[in-house]
Parts: structure tokens; C-alpha cells; sequence
């Protein structure tokens, strides 16, 4: 069976469309707009004076976004009134209150620089940013912790986007909503507006790919993840456009690394089902899968399921898993010191697979997936790869059984979106001869 890449492409760009989900962030967005401008202004039913920034104001969000950001418009007549240290946080309060009236049974909080209310039914974070708008056409907004006002440029920002995209014939926004699928499937803890400015820098050092078709896609995003884990180590980058800093959360380039790698292997395997499973790989389960094997002559049950399925995926926060390796008799150790040194895992030994470190705030909820891979799995009826609860401590205890190259996968969900994950090999080297 011959996969076209060209055809891989486009389903995934479909497949990261907003889509639908734009109305319903259209009807929240105009709600909170028209709530605020009737306390501010008196004016019911106004949903004017709001400007969406961010990911889904520079169009470059994919359909699984759940942070929004929005700029509430103040009116400029009330500027002085909040003009002095104490006006930070008496605006947000005021925010706060109109919203948590608005939305009586909804979380409503302040957070130094916003008012976040997160939806549930939706699983929608808005984070309500209220700030004066300046004859330059940037922001003047609230920060609590520094008991001042703060500029900020989105519109530049926006500006510099559009014509970006509009030079490289839209694929600048096509690369960022593939980035940000590889984010989501690796568990890159970056940001939406570190992405779009490492994009923006990608197309600013070439233009081998300014008019280029999904037949040349494999080869784009190739030399993207070459570019991104070339990128010396620095704490911030300036944003496209507003040149604001935007600061890293975490070392991006060893997963860019591993992406690259995987491109290579695509392409190498161009034409084959090998080259569609390892796009999978890069961009997780928003690249279909290929099949031919026929239902009724496969040997085992694909029981395989996929979080994204379950839940909407939008990292924004980074969980670290390791394994711990017992086998009677000896000390235990830890799985990644085992991969580093080259140090085989064999059968029979108890693992405990642990989280070892995490950002994100309690109370969120873990589950985990242990997926068996290769001929014996298959053979055996025993790929697993459910998506599953941990015990009491959350962490998930298994067996080494059986050889191959198993995975094992950890998610943290809150407010009902998974915002961190990990993964972590399991090379198997043998088979117990005992039942386990």
C-alpha cells in the first residue's frame, strides 16, 4: 500500500482545524465582553471592546486550544481613578466580581496580570486581561505584584503574524499548528507565542518553503526541527513583532532532537506505512493511521486507546516520569540511569513506575498507559495500551514479562484537559520463563 505524504499532511492539518470549536469560543468571548461592558459602560448587550490575542487572535491555535486570552478594553475616562498602586488590583477585583456574577457557579479568580474563568462544560480557560488602550495601539494592563501598569503589544504581534503568513503562502500558520501538534504529542512545555516566534525566525533565515505544497511538507518540517534543536540555550527570545521577551519554560531542543530523527525516518520510508507511522510518531494521533491488515485475519486485539480521545490536549505544564527496577536480592534502580548506560532490563523484574517530578498545581488527576509493542506482544493477544487509573500513590506497578520495546506513558489532567505528559521507553531484552 502506497501513503502519499502529500495526503498525510493534508489530514493532519485538517484534522488540526479549530473548526467548530471557534463558535462556541465566539459565544463565550462576546458573553464575558457583554457582561463587562454593561458594568463598565452601561451598555447591555455591547460585546464590542474586546480584542482576542494570543494563539486564537494571531490564527494559529489548533482545534484542542483551552487557554484564551482576551483583552477587555477599559474605558479612558476612567483611567485616572486607577492610576496609583492600589488601581491594579482594584480593576481586577472589579473584573472578578462582574464575572463571578455573571457566572455564579463558575471559578472566577485573579492572577496577578488576568481573571481567569475556567469553564468546565467546555473545558474553556479564559484569562480576561482589562487594560487601556494607547494612541500607539498597545496596552496599558494591570500587575498586581508589581503595583503598577504594564505595556504590552499584541496587535504588533497580530500584524507580524498575518504578514508572515501572507509572504510564505499560509504555510507559517501551517507549521505553527504542526508545531503545537507535536507539542501536544510529546509533552513539550512550550507556549503559543515561543512557537509562532520560532517560526517566524524558521522562515525568516529561508525561503525554500515560501510557496511550498504538502508534497514538500515532510521536508519543511524536517528542516524546522533541525533549526529548533540547533537553537543555542537561552533563557527568552524577543516575540515576533512586539519584541516583548518571551521566556522559555523548558529545554525544547532534546525532543526537537527526537522529532528530527523521526522525519528523517519518514522520509526514508516515503511511500510505505513505515513513513505514515512515524509522522505519527512527530504528530501523535492527529495523523490517521494507515491500515491494511484485515480485522478478521489479525492475530491479536488492537486495544490501543488515545488520550486525545478522551480528553482535550493542550500542554502547558510538564510532568517527568521515571521507573524504579527491583529484582530480588539487589538494590533498586532507576530505569533512565539503566537506558543512559546501556544497561539491559531483563524479565522478571517488578517496576514501578513513578512520577518523579511535576508543575502542575494540586488537585489534578493522573492516569497512565503501558503499551506492549512487538511480535511476542502481538503473538500473546497482549498489546494492552488502555488508558488507566494509578494505585493510591499514583504511581503504576507493573512486571517485565516479556520482550519488546514497550512504552509506558503518564497524563495530568486538570479541569478536565490533559496540560502535561510524559513517556519513557521499556526495552525488554528477553522473556521470563515463568509466568509473572
Amino acid at each position: 500500500m502506497t501513503v502519499k505524504t502529500s495526503d498525510i499532511f493534508d489530514a493532519l492539518l485538517a484534522n488540526l482545524k479549530v473548526g467548530d470549536t471557534a463558535t462556541s469560543i465566539a459565544s463565550r468571548r462576546d458573553d464575558i465582553a457583554k457582561a463587562l461592558n454593561t458594568d463598565f459602560r452601561k451598555a447591555e448587550s455591547c460585546a464590542a471592546y474586546r480584542l482576542m490575542v494570543g494563539s486564537f487572535g494571531r490564527h494559529t491555535a489548533i482545534k484542542s486550544i483551552s487557554d484564551l486570552d482576551m483583552i477587555f478594553i477599559l474605558p479612558p475616562n476612567i483611567r485616572s481613578a486607577y492610576n496609583n498602586e492600589t488601581g491594579p488590583r482594584r480593576i481586577l477585583e472589579r473584573v472578578r466580581e462582574v464575572l463571578s456574577a455573571r457566572y455564579p457557579k463558575t471559578e472566577v479568580r485573579v492572577d496577578q496580570c488576568v481573571v481567569r474563568v475556567q469553564f468546565v462544560s467546555n473545558s474553556f480557560r479564559f484569562e480576561i486581561q482589562p487594560a487601556f488602550e494607547n494612541t500607539d495601539g498597545s496596552f496599558s494592563y494591570p500587575d498586581t505584584k508589581a503595583k503598577n501598569w504594564k505595556i504590552t503589544k499584541p496587535r504588533k504581534e497580530i500584524t507580524e503574524t498575518k504578514a508572515c503568513n501572507e509572504r510564505t503562502s499560509m504555510n507559517m500558520r501551517r507549521l505553527a499548528r504542526m508545531v503545537r501538534a507535536w507539542k501536544n504529542a510529546n509533552g513539550v512545555n512550550m507556549g503559543g507565542l515561543l512557537i509562532d516566534t520560532l517560526v517566524y525566525k524558521f522562515f525568516e533565515q529561508t525561503e525554500d518553503y515560501d510557496a511550498a505544497g504538502a508534497n514538500s511538507f515532510g521536508f519543511m518540517v524536517r528542516d524546522f526541527f533541525k533549526f529548533l534543536k540547533d537553537q543555542p540555550e537561552q533563557n527568552y527570545y524577543l516575540a515576533l513583532g512586539s519584541q516583548q521577551q518571551v521566556y522559555i519554560k523548558e529545554k525544547f531542543q532534546p525532543k526537537a532532537k527526537r522529532a528530527y530523527n523521526r522525519c528523517l525516518e519518514a522520509i526514508k520510508y516515503e511511500g510505505n506505512l513505515s513513513a505514515n507511522k512515524k509522522w505519527r510518531e512527530v504528530f501523535g494521533a492527529m495523523v490517521p493511521l494507515a491500515t491494511t491488515v484485515n480485522e478478521a485475519s489479525r492475530k491479536f486485539r488492537d486495544t490501543e486507546e488515545f488520550i486525545e480521545d478522551k480528553y482535550p490536549v493542550d500542554i502547558s505544564e510538564a510532568v517527568f516520569i521515571d521507573c524504579k527496577v527491583t529484582q530480588s536480592g539487589w538494590r533498586p534502580t532507576w530505569l533512565r540511569e539503566m537506558l543512559k548506560d546501556g544497561a539491559p532490563l531483563k524479565a522478571g523484574r517488578i517496576l514501578e513506575f513513578l512520577v518523579t517530578n511535576c508543575s502542575v498545581t494540586k488537585p489534578y488527576t493522573l492516569m497512565w498507559k503501558v503499551l506492549n509493542r512487538g511480535p511476542e506482544a502481538e503473538q500473546r493477544d497482549m498489546i494492552r495500551g488502555q488508558i488507566i487509573s494509578p494505585n493510591e500513590s499514583g504511581a503504576r506497578p507493573e512486571h517485565s514479562d516479556f520482550k519488546g520495546d514497550h512504552v509506558v506513558e503518564c497524563y495530568v489532567i486538570k479541569n478536565e484537559v490533559v496540560v502535561a505528559r510524559d513517556r519513557i521507553s521499556v526495552p525488554i531484552s528477553n522473556t521470563s520463563t515463568e509466568t509473572i
